[in-house]
């Protein structure tokens, strides 16, 4: 059994089809939401570390104070060793903690829109060679140094990386659900606009059809992840 701790930074954008999976495989769960105040978790209380997504930046630690303890925690749980996941936000937190840089996209990726995988991404860890994906992030990272980059998209090119097998980021959203979308869109609506990459928020109900399959790249991601 694997000890896995999620760290939620808003209400509206939980762990969905990872919580979903860590049930199916036996593994135990628990989950900070620093919106609500909740302490982070000392490092020997979980072997794998989740990172969710959120409106806020990296360099939002004025607005956002916990961010720097956060930034604390996964250069800990990096230096113990411990398995790291970021997703979106989370991502850009662990590509920031790696060294590179995070800056904004010159595009806003809001809805659905292929992925196209790297021949690492596809071999190593089995990602269609392209998939579509659900995407919310105005916010790009460089690929850390020594990370294997594995995946990108036409607005954005460094989608998923991994630093060895323990540590992936994952700027789109292979866990969102439904009702996960849903609420995106109602405590995000100022995020929608006009733009090359910018779905309207009908576009993206319609498309919620590609979820079934965005889980099953998922559960492969997360399958190989916990058997590092």
């Amino acid at each position: 059994m694997n000890r896995i701790h999620c760290i939620e930074h808003v209400a509206f954008e939980t762990p969905g089809r990872i919580a979903d999976w860590v049930v199916e495989r036996g593994h135990s769960f628990a989950t900070t939401r620093v919106y609500d105040g909740e302490p982070f978790p000392a490092l020997d209380a979980f072997d794998s570390l989740v990172l969710m997504g959120g409106p806020m930046g990296v360099h939002d630690d004025e607005r956002f104070p916990w961010l720097r303890e956060e930034k604390r925690l996964i250069e800990a749980a990096l230096g113990a060793d411990r398995r790291v996941l970021g997703v979106c936000l989370g991502a850009q937190l662990v590509a920031q903690v790696l060294g590179a840089r995070v800056y904004r996209n010159r595009f806003k990726e809001i809805g659905w829109f292929p992925v196209y995988a790297t021949a690492a991404g596809h071999a190593q860890w089995k990602l269609p060679k392209e998939f579509w994906a659900f995407h919310w992030h105005g916010d790009a990272f460089d690929l850390p140094k020594e990370a294997v980059h594995l995946a990108k998209s036409a607005a954005c090119e460094h989608q998923m990386f991994a630093a060895g097998t323990k540590v992936l980021g994952i700027q789109f959203h292979l866990e969102v659900t439904h009702a996960g979308i849903g609420e995106m869109l109602l405590n995000g609506a100022g995020d929608l606009g006009e733009g090359p990459y910018m779905q309207t928020a009908a576009a993206m109900t319609a498309a919620n059809s590609h979820a079934a399959s965005v889980h099953a790249h998922l559960d492969a991601v997360l399958d190989r992840w916990v058997s590092a």
